[in-house]
């Protein structure tokens, strides 16, 4: 279908491709950091203003942020047959759309502000109307919005320029230090933020509150950092889902020391 918003779109995937990134048409993280290469712009962290470093709060490998797609949606194929109506992942998760987007933990007004764009009001309005219900609760609620489709393209433009800026601003807050970690392993704090949000209060928040200590030692530690990660597979013993996310998490962390290619990193 064509929109007024389809040339602009048609070259920006023309840009990308010469930039040798994937051609999505979606102006987000990776196409900016791309565009920065590019044109040489490097701001080292110490001469960021403040605005500026509000604006890009990790330093992410490509890698990783492919994997925390993975988790959330496997594939670009696989969301496009199983995805691209609300579902409910189970635990205490709300009715959740796109890219991971979680109805249930997101407030009313954010809603609107990042779907309005992309959809009909009546949809806006029918994903608000199961905001903030969670767990088998909101497992009830999908079946009265299945009529609600996000492509692949609007979910992965919320994904990039609204919810991943958001969630890297959060993670970067809740643990301080982590921009000093290597950009896999940004990546992996980034991904257990988006997955359990940056409350380190609770008991079954204790290895978040771990990993928030362990954040402002002197000198961080990868294995420790890992270990946190891998015990709260704890909390889940009937969702080995979630219990090979945290794996896989710890694992990258522990093997996130290495040389990083330039192309590799993208601010978010």
């Amino acid at each position: 279908m064509t929109t007024p918003q389809t040339p602009l779109t048609n070259r920006l995937k023309r840009i990308q491709a010469r930039l040798g990134i994937e051609a999505d048409g979606v102006l987000g993280p990776e196409t900016l950091s791309a565009l920065e290469r590019k044109l040489g712009i490097v701001v080292p962290e110490r001469a960021m203003t403040k605005t500026l470093q509000r604006a890009v709060s990790l330093q992410c490998s490509r890698a990783s942020l492919d994997l925390l797609v993975g988790f959330e949606v496997g594939s670009r194929q696989r969301y496009e047959r199983e995805y691209q109506q609300p579902v409910w992942p189970g635990g205490q998760s709300g009715v959740t759309i796109g890219i991971g987007y979680d109805l249930g933990m997101t407030d009313k007004a954010r809603i609107r502000e990042d779907w309005s764009p992309l959809l009909t009001e009546a949809e806006v309005m029918a994903l608000i109307a199961v905001q903030g219900v969670v767990g088998p609760d909101a497992k009830a609620l999908v079946r009265g919005i299945s009529h609600v489709r996000i492509p692949y393209e609007a979910a992965a433009q919320v994904f990039f320029t609204r919810t991943l800026p958001l969630f890297a601003a959060l993670t970067r807050q809740a643990f301080p230090g982590v921009q000093k970690l290597p950009a896999d392993a940004q990546g992996m704090l980034l991904s257990l933020v988006y997955n359990r949000g940056a409350s380190t209060s609770g008991a079954r928040r204790r290895e978040m509150a771990n990993l928030q200590r362990l954040m402002r030692a002197s000198r961080l530690s990868l294995p420790a950092l890992a270990a946190e990660f891998e015990s709260m597979k704890r909390l889940w013993p009937e969702l080995p889902g979630l219990q090979s996310r945290r794996q896989r998490e710890g694992d990258v962390i522990r093997a996130s020391k290495r040389r990083y290619q330039p192309a590799e990193i993208i601010k978010v």
